[in-house]
């Protein structure tokens, strides 16, 4: 058969396959990385904690430890996103652990659990806590553990939109948090009273003197825990505040207010 015969018959088999090309679908492009939230630190307000990664790590996990005086051990953990929380144990490996579902494919873990302080399916807000610090399962001392995975995936981790550095071991890098403090780390407001009032640079009596309140003040309190006993005006009271723009505590005998724990404040 002559090219010119078999012309036709060529141009219908191109012209057919233009046609099947046109009429397939695109493909679609990969689905985008659903926005994070923004995670806090999983740790109290006020709080400073250094923390390192182990190589043999299976996701890209972040292990914490405190670095600013107080003890690791029974330190709350806080949701560093709102979510879904279920609880679950591995004896040999996470211990008694904690997963927050945020959705869009979004999820935390919070490893060794010394033990939970929610139900499993309550729906958690962001700050709240969630457990105390522990060494539960494969772990050889208290520390947080903590994950941010992305539909199964881990994740580098990311804390107020600053991915933080991946350290081999402890103490080279730290994180001063931010979470439950109310308004982004800004304090809840109060009145202090009384006059010529110290502030120290922990909870106790014996610690340095960093300012001194001349009368009453209006401060902001990021965070409270336990500490020495304090005795003024008939009243008595082992609580402490951290003041922000201080840098240090005073003993809520001063905060103007009648609650010996103070309300809406988070634990340091």
């Amino acid at each position: 058969m002559s090219l010119l015969r078999r012309l036709p018959a060529l141009l219908a088999t191109v012209l057919l396959a233009l046609t099947g090309l046109a009429a397939a679908p695109a493909q679609a492009a990969p689905d985008a990385v659903a926005a994070a939230p923004t995670f806090k630190a999983p740790f109290p307000c006020g709080q400073r904690w250094t923390y390192s990664h182990h190589s043999a790590e299976v996701r890209r996990a972040l292990d914490f430890v405190r670095a600013d005086g107080g003890a690791t051990a029974g330190t709350p953990v806080l949701a560093s996103a709102a979510g879904t929380a279920t609880r679950h144990y591995q004896a040999g490996g996470a211990g008694n652990y904690i997963v927050i579902d945020h959705g869009g494919g979004w999820r935390t873990y919070y490893f060794h659990l010394a033990a939970y302080s929610v139900a499993s399916g309550a729906y958690v807000g962001q700050g709240q806590q969630i457990g105390t610090t522990g060494s539960t399962g494969n772990s050889s001392g208290a520390h947080i553990h903590y994950e941010q995975l992305y539909n199964g995936t881990g994740q580098n981790i990311v804390i107020n939109g600053a991915a933080l550095s991946y350290p081999g071991s402890y103490h080279q890098a730290y994180l001063t948090s931010d979470n439950g403090c109310g308004g982004s780390g800004t304090g809840v407001p109060f009145t202090t009273w009384g006059s010529g009032v110290n502030v120290r640079a922990d909870a106790r009596l014996s610690a340095p003197v960093v300012a001194t309140l001349g009368g009453p003040t209006a401060v902001r309190v990021l965070c409270q825990k336990q500490g020495d006993t304090v005795s003024a005006e008939g009243y008595t009271n082992n609580w402490w505040s951290k003041l922000r723009d201080q840098n240090g505590f005073v003993s809520n005998i001063y905060i103007d207010h009648p609650a010996a724990q103070l309300p809406g404040v988070p634990l340091c």
